[in-house]
C-alpha cells in the first residue's frame, strides 16, 4: 500500500513536468506569515469581504469539496488558514491542477481575504504556484504523529504533524534569546572557545575521544567551557559567557543526552551569592519570554539549604560526620539504604549518589543546594567560614538539577593541589575524575580576580518552562539507538 502511494505521487510529479511546471522552483518572494494575515483582519465580521490581497506559502493540510468550489487548509510555522478555490475564478485547467495536488505539497497562494459566514478567516485563491512536490504522504492528519520513537527519530514529521512540537521549539528559541539578552544587557561579553580540546576539563565527566590526524594527537570534545572562560577572566574580560554545545560520554536518561546545550558565565568581583541572584533573574526573564504559567512558583527568592542538611533530612545521614569512604559505606549499610556499587564508589561519588537518589527527586520547587564538600568540587573556592567545604551551589526544580555554580577558586597553589587530588581519584578508578591541567594553573598564576561562575543547562531549563519531563522532547534531534 505504501509503495502504491509513493508511485502515485511520483506519477503526479511526472505529469507536472509534462505540463511544463517546475515542481521545485527556486523562490517565491513576498510571502507573509499566516499569523500576520490573521492579525491584520482580527475583528472582521462574519460574511465580510475585503480587497486585501495576500501572498502565502505553506503546506497543504486538508481539502474539502471537489466540484465548483473547494476548501483547503494551509499551514506555515505561524499557524493555519483556510483557502477557498472556485472553478469560475481559477478556470477549469487551474482548478483541476489544484485539486490534483496532494496533502503535504508545498504551495504558494495569491488571494483576497474575507470572513466566511461561519466566522472563519479565509483567503480566496486567485492564483497558486507549486513550490515543492511532496513525494511521501504526511502523517495522518486526524491522529497526528503519536509514535514516540518516530517523533524523536524523524523530528521533521513531528513538526509537520504536531503544532505543539513547532510551538515547543519556538519557545526554546525564545528562552535562549532571553538568556542572551539578559547577559548582554548586564555587560557580559559572548565569546567562543574550542569545542575540540587537547585536554578536557571543567566538570566531572567522561569525554568523547577522537584523533587529530594532522597533529597525530588525541583530542576531546569539550565537557564544559569553564577553564577557557576563566582564562578569559584572567585576560581582563571581566564578564564573559558562552552558550553552546557540550558533550559527555554518558548514558541516556530522561535528563541526559550526550550532546547538550549549556550557557556558562563568569563575573569578576562576585561570588556564589551574587550568582544565585543572577540565576533567579535569568530564569524569571526566560519564564516571561515564554509566558510560563506552571504549577511551580519560580518567583525569587528561592529556598536555600546546605547539602549536609538536605541529605540529613532525606536520608538520615550526616555525610560530614563520616568523612572517609569506609565509614560512609558502613553508615549507608546500617540504615538499609540501597545504592549501586557501594564497594567500588569513592567518597565523593557516594555523597553525590545520596544527593541524586534521596534528595533531588523531592526538589520540585526551585531550591539552591549549597556548600559542598571540597572533594566534590575541584574548581570551587574554599568556604570562608566552614572548614572542608567550598562555596558551591546547585539549583534544582521539578526534581532535576538545572544549574551549578561556584565562588571560583583563584589560588593557583590550591588549584594545583585539587588537581593532584583528582588524579588520585582517577587512579582509584573514578573515570570521571578531572585530569591535571598545568596550562590552566599557569593562567591562574597570572592572577585571576575574585570571580563567581555559573553553568545553566538550556535543555533542562526548557523542560522546566514547558512542562516536559524528558530531555528528548526539547532536543530537536536527540541521540537514539541505531535501528539495526
Amino acid at each position: 500500500m505504501a509503495d502504491d502511494l509513493l508511485a502515485q505521487r511520483r506519477a503526479k510529479l511526472d505529469r507536472l513536468r509534462e505540463q511544463g511546471i517546475d515542481p521545485f522552483p527556486h523562490s517565491f518572494e513576498g510571502v507573509e506569515p499566516i499569523a500576520d494575515v490573521r492579525a491584520a483582519h482580527a475583528g472582521l465580521e462574519p460574511g465580510a469581504e475585503t480587497e486585501s490581497r495576500h501572498r502565502l506559502g505553506g503546506r497543504l493540510h486538508a481539502r474539502r469539496g471537489q466540484g465548483g468550489m473547494a476548501f483547503l487548509d494551509l499551514d506555515d510555522r505561524s499557524g493555519r488558514i483556510q483557502l477557498q478555490a472556485k472553478r469560475d475564478l481559477l478556470g477549469e485547467e487551474r482548478m483541476d491542477l489544484l485539486l490534483e495536488l496532494d496533502l503535504g505539497d508545498i504551495v504558494g497562494i495569491d488571494g483576497v481575504a474575507f470572513m466566511s459566514r461561519r466566522g472563519e478567516l479565509t483567503v480566496r485563491v486567485e492564483d497558486f504556484t507549486v513550490l515543492a512536490k511532496s513525494l511521501r504522504p504526511p502523517p495522518d492528519k486526524h491522529h497526528g504523529l503519536a509514535d514516540v520513537e518516530t517523533r524523536y527519530r524523524r523530528r521533521e514529521l513531528d513538526l509537520i504533524a504536531n503544532e505543539e512540537a513547532r510551538e515547543l521549539f519556538v519557545a526554546r528559541a525564545k528562552i535562549i534569546s532571553a538568556v542572551r539578552r539578559y547577559l548582554d544587557d548586564n555587560g557580559f561579553v559572548e565569546v567562543e572557545t574550542p569545542v575540540l580540546q587537547p585536554l578536557y576539563g571543567g566538570a566531572l565527566a567522561t569525554p568523547f575521544t577522537t584523533h587529530f590526524n594532522a597533529l597525530d594527537q588525541t583530542m576531546y570534545l569539550r565537557i564544559a567551557t569553564e577553564l577557557y572562560l576563566k582564562r578569559c577572566i584572567v585576560g581582563g574580560l571581566e564578564r564573559v559567557y558562552e552558550l553552546g554545545k557540550d558533550f559527555r560520554n554518558e548514558g541516556l536518561s530522561p535528563k541526559h543526552n550526550p550532546e547538550f546545550t549549556m550557557v556558562e558565565w563568569y563575573e569578576a568581583y562576585s561570588d556564589y551569592n551574587d550568582q544565585m541572584r543572577r540565576l533567579e533573574e535569568v530564569v524569571h526573564a526566560a519564564a516571561q519570554a515564554v509566558g510560563y504559567g506552571g504549577e511551580v512558583d519560580l518567583t525569587p527568592p528561592w529556598r536555600r539549604v546546605t547539602l549536609r542538611d538536605a541529605i540529613r533530612e532525606e536520608a538520615g545521614i550526616d555525610v560530614l560526620a563520616h568523612r572517609d569512604r569506609d565509614a560512609l559505606v558502613a553508615e549507608i549499610r546500617s540504615r538499609g539504604l540501597e545504592l549501586p556499587d557501594l564497594d567500588e564508589r569513592t567518597w565523593p561519588q557516594l555523597v553525590d549518589d545520596l544527593l541524586s537518589k534521596f534528595v533531588e527527586p523531592k526538589l520540585q520547587s526551585p531550591t539552591f543546594i549549597c556548600d559542598y564538600p571540597v572533594e566534590l568540587s575541584p574548581f570551587a573556592k574554599t568556604h570562608r567560614s566552614e572548614e572542608g567545604l567550598v562555596e558551591r551551589f546547585e539549583a534544582f526544580v521539578f526534581g532535576m538539577e538545572i544549574s551549578n555554580a561556584f565562588t571560583e577558586l583563584n589560588d593557583p597553589d590550591d588549584q594545583r593541589a585539587r588537581f593532584e587530588a583528582q588524579v588520585r581519584y582517577g587512579d582509584s578508578g573514578d573515570e570521571e575524575a578531572q585530569p591535571y591541567d598545568e596550562v590552566y594553573v599557569q593562567a591562574l598564576e597570572q592572577g585571576m580576580p575574585p570571580t563567581g561562575g555559573l553553568g545553566l543547562g538550556i535543555d533542562r531549563l526548557t523542560m522546566a518552562l514547558t512542562g516536559k519531563r524528558t530531555i528528548r522532547e526539547v532536543v530537536l534531534f536527540p541521540a537514539m539507538r541505531d535501528t539495526d
